[in-house]
């Protein structure tokens, strides 16, 4: 199936005057991607027909949502970035009174569970609170219950020993019907909420920021928007995260940062 940018515009403009979801700073090439293979997955004959579902039913606009904005991840992806973390970044939090950590467009919730971890075996979660945002409540939910399947569980573990974990990967969880459910005291600390990083403002002052692959969706506009609202939402000599293919070159905030050596981590000076 072929879709004009035309048509694209269409439904974007009708999910925001109905819904209030505004996609049109979302990479265009990315969000024509996405759009073509929800109509693939869904068998839809026509464009026409996925954005007459998409008007009619409130139901489907969640399934939208989710293919448009859900990135896959796994718990410790990148482990060289959580090495850099637990060793380089936690024992500086771990002088301060009370640590908050941002986790904004958390997905379903992998990367806050991974902080969790490192945060339990730094001896520095009872004084942390981890907030996880994401725009759509259903990937939300998940991270509520803080499941995931068990077959992942071995990729998780390999990425917890490489990113300098040492102990038995499976005291985090129990296994149940092929399903992994993390420990209750992970999640204890963790605050869950919709947030939408088009249009909602700082709602805190944090520590450490972590958006990592969220920003590759961004239009320019979009991505300088996030920035600012990082900036304002980060202490002095906070720190901010992004993903491998994120940067803060040629943003407006770059001049108030400086970035660590190997890992795509800043650190706020100003």
């Amino acid at each position: 199936m072929t879709i004009e940018d035309e048509e694209i515009d269409l439904l974007l403009n009708d999910v925001f005057e109905i819904y209030g979801y505004d996609f049109t700073s979302y990479s265009r090439a990315s969000l024509k991607r996405r759009i073509i293979r929800l109509c693939a997955l869904d068998k839809f004959p026509s464009f026409a027909e996925l954005r007459y579902r998409i008007r009619s039913e409130e139901d489907y606009l969640k399934r939208f949502v989710e293919e448009i904005t859900v990135n896959v991840t796994e718990m410790f992806r990148d482990p060289s970035f959580y090495k850099v973390l637990r060793t380089d970044i936690l024992p500086i939090l771990g002088t301060k009174p009370f640590i908050r950590i941002w986790h904004a467009g958390c997905s379903t919730g992998e990367e806050v569970f991974s902080m969790a971890i490192m945060l339990h075996e730094a001896n520095l979660l009872k004084k942390s609170l981890l907030y996880a945002t994401d725009l759509n409540p259903s990937v939300l939910e998940k991270v509520r219950k803080g499941i995931f399947p068990l077959t992942q569980m071995k990729q998780y573990s390999e990425n917890y020993i490489a990113s300098g974990g040492t102990k038995d990967f499976s005291t985090y969880y129990t296994a149940n019907y092929g399903q992994a459910k993390l420990n209750q005291e992970l999640s204890e600390k963790i605050i869950i909420s919709t947030h939408n990083l088009v249009s909602d403002g700082s709602f805190n002052e944090f520590d450490l920021i972590l958006c990592r692959n969220v920003l590759i969706y961004f239009d320019k506009d979009l991505q300088e928007r996030a920035l600012k609202l990082f900036d304002d939402s980060l202490g002095t000599l906070g720190f901010l995260a992004l993903g491998s293919k994120e940067t803060l070159k040629f943003s407006t905030i770059q001049s108030r940062f400086r970035q660590l050596d190997k890992e795509k981590i800043w650190k706020k000076m100003i």
